[in-house]
């Protein structure tokens, strides 16, 4: 039983491990990808050729638009690209970063927040407490890697928020 149990720990380490290494080589191809755009010449068809499909679209003023390009839950960026009403794209941001960090303030709500940060690596409702985290995994430069948390409470609105060094699970 022991033998069973060792074994299936093992098995579960390594699709862990591939599916951490099969994210690393995504955010891999990133700069890549960032590379071959250039703001004010590249389309939202130039953009989406290397991107992919985003995971929200959200409208902005003037006719523009914003493709979101999540990294979470194994990656440490979130990619913001604007695409201007005449269809180039305007900007291409890594919004995980203490400036978008501070930005974020007690009251403001959920929906302001992912739109300014992208899709969260994790969400937790505390029943009891009523409260909700949203986390985000960022690299604060060189490499420490980090861990920045939004607490709502029941109305959707900040309530706090902080960064701390990541503790990897299992670790």
């Amino acid at each position: 039983m022991e033998s069973r149990d060792f074994n299936g720990r093992a098995a579960a380490r390594s699709w862990t491990a591939l599916a951490l290494a099969a994210a690393a080589l995504l955010a891999g191809c990133d700069p890549q990808r960032i590379g071959e755009l250039e703001e004010g010449v590249s389309t939202e068809a130039d953009v989406r050729a290397r991107f992919g499909e985003p995971e929200r679209v959200w409208p902005e003023a003037g006719g523009s638009h914003t493709l979101e390009y999540p990294r979470q839950p194994e990656g440490h960026q979130n990619y913001m690209i604007t695409i201007g009403p005449d269809g180039k794209m305007s900007a291409l941001r890594q919004v995980l970063a203490p400036h978008n960090f501070a930005k974020v303030v007690p009251g403001m709500a959920q929906e302001d927040v992912r739109h300014l940060l992208g899709k969260p690596r994790r969400m937790r409702t505390y029943a009891l407490k009523q409260e909700t985290e949203w986390d985000w995994r960022w690299v604060d430069p060189p490499n420490t890697q980090m861990l920045f948390t939004v607490v709502f409470g029941a109305d959707g609105r900040v309530l706090r928020n902080g960064s701390a060094l990541e503790q990897r699970e299992g670790n």
